[in-house]
């Protein structure tokens, strides 16, 4: 459900945003579901799953937004953030790695419901 609505967020905002991404009201929210695909990219991949899935979804929302290299930059930094915020401090699929999991799927769901419902008309 999380992946449907991420690819349904990104092709219902405006494809470009200005250059000046601080501008853009929904930039933060793009922000945090790149270090939400981050750590997903981690977790879900040392709890079993096997695949670039979280990473193809990244590379999916860059192109739809097709940013600067300067935004592309701040993009890219979150997801590696995310990524090794979790890759630090784990090295085994244990409970908490499966509960952060289960948050931030939560998460991201409802961060790219909610900023579609919000942005996707404009």
């Amino acid at each position: 459900m999380t992946i449907r609505l991420v690819l349904a967020l990104m092709l219902s905002l405006p494809a470009g945003l200005p250059a000046r991404a601080a501008e853009s009201p929904f930039e933060r929210d793009l922000l945090r579901l790149a270090e939400i695909l981050g750590s997903l990219h981690f977790l879900r991949n040392l709890c079993g799953e096997t695949g670039q899935e979280w990473r193809h979804h990244m590379e999916a929302m860059l192109e739809a937004e097709a940013p600067d290299a300067e935004r592309r930059a701040r993009f890219v930094g979150r997801f590696n953030r995310g990524y090794r915020s979790f890759a630090m401090n784990y090295s085994a699929c244990t409970d908490s790695a499966v509960e952060a999991i289960n948050r931030y799927m939560r998460e991201g769901e409802a961060l790219a419901r909610d900023t579609a419902s919000r942005f996707g008309n404009q």
